[in-house]
């Protein structure tokens, strides 16, 4: 059999080994293909490479090289998953992509990427991003993209360890969560403010705990006055092109909440008053919080309205989603089930209520403290 391994001299002098291998004939073209390897410093080198080769296409092992990079099949990746998600969900896998992982990975040969690269990105991530994890998660969709249409056969992320969270940097988020002292000063601060919209909608998100998206979205249809019911059926979202839309909630739940009195007054004066601002303010269809042409709020009002709440009065720091954190907290120091909370919240995960639960108030520590002094020394 005629040897399959050549030798060539290079321009520098030196002599190297190569070899061209008959792999068959594609099905698609009718042609032949090979595969040639070229660089070898010893024949036997080029032997054993050889001998490998042959047994992994004997096998069927064997993958034919391909010069697609990891953008390249993230831009074929992101068509098939732009079909499976809201359009919300598309446009922020769109940001993480374009803002974290392109520009890290985006450049590699699909099957250069070693466990070695793929770890360097997440150990920077994780410098950089709270969020890493997630981060890491959707870079290791397009490999596993890339193992379906059979261009690798495993996938490096799998083998990545991931760096451990600074329990410090987690625990100092407890200062952006009100206590209940708290929150009761930020509501009377609310109402000596004297905007009925305003009023209204913080009144709302911590005495229901609904999401920013889900009070901004709703209408006046969604509240019963009579029975104090409130129906959470949909989320107010961005899409694409920054444009506003109104999806379902985000779990796809309808959850029908009870409100208390003192709210549903709010509310009622709140509606008094955008029935006289605006003409058509009793449709069925009437946002109950709107922007000053009585369309869809934009979903950065509601922290400038907060800023302008807490500058005003000097008030500890905190964002618009501890409302929901605070009303949870709060009923679990009222003695409210996990059950409870997880289904006023809307919770698809009770791990998610767990969390907050272990997360209480200054208080609800000190009461624990305190409960095993007394029994200690009674």
């Amino acid at each position: 059999m005629k040897d399959p391994i050549k030798s060539y001299t290079k321009k520098d002098g030196k002599t190297y080994y190569m070899f061209k291998l008959y792999l068959g004939i594609d099905n698609q073209t009718g042609k032949q293909i090979h595969v040639t390897r070229r660089g070898f410093l010893t024949k036997k080198e080029a032997s054993l490479t050889l001998a490998q080769l042959r047994v992994e296409v004997s096998k069927g092992e064997y993958k034919k090289p391909i010069t697609e990079t990891y953008e390249d099949l993230y831009n074929v990746w992101i068509q098939h998953y732009e079909r499976t998600v809201e359009e919300s969900t598309f446009v922020k896998t769109l940001g993480i992509f374009r803002n974290h992982i392109l520009p890290a990975l985006g450049h590699y040969r699909i099957e250069k990427l070693s466990v070695a690269i793929c770890q360097s990105f997440v150990d920077d991530c994780s410098l950089k991003l709270k969020r890493f994890r997630m981060v890491k998660t959707y870079a290791s969709k397009v490999i596993d993209f890339a193992i379906k249409r059979e261009y690798i056969s495993s996938n490096p992320f799998k083998l990545v360890d991931l760096p451990k969270i600074k329990t410090s940097a987690v625990l100092d988020t407890e200062v952006n969560y009100y206590s209940k002292e708290q929150l009761i000063n930020f509501l009377q601060c609310l109402k000596q403010y004297g905007n009925a919209q305003i009023t209204a909608f913080f009144y709302l998100l911590a005495f229901s705990g609904i999401r920013k998206g889900e009070a901004l979205a709703l209408t006046w249809a969604d509240l019963n006055f009579d029975t104090k019911e409130l129906l959470i059926t949909k989320a107010l979202s961005r899409g694409k092109n920054n444009k506003l839309y109104i999806k379902s909630t985000k779990t796809d739940t309808i959850r029908q909440l009870l409100i208390d009195d003192e709210t549903c007054s709010i509310l009622s004066e709140w509606k008094r008053i955008q029935q006289v601002k605006f003409p058509n303010a009793n449709d069925k269809s009437q946002l109950v919080f709107t922007n000053e042409q009585n369309g869809l709020l934009q979903q950065t009002v509601p922290r400038k309205w907060l800023m302008k709440i807490i500058d005003t009065y000097g008030l500890p720091y905190t964002h618009v989603h501890s409302f929901r954190h605070v009303h949870c907290s709060l009923l679990f120091e009222a003695g409210a089930s996990v059950k409870e909370v997880q289904e006023r919240l809307g919770h698809t995960d009770v791990q998610t209520t767990l969390n907050i639960y272990t997360h209480l108030s200054k208080r609800a520590k000190n009461d624990t403290i305190n409960k095993f002094v007394t029994y200690l020394n009674s």
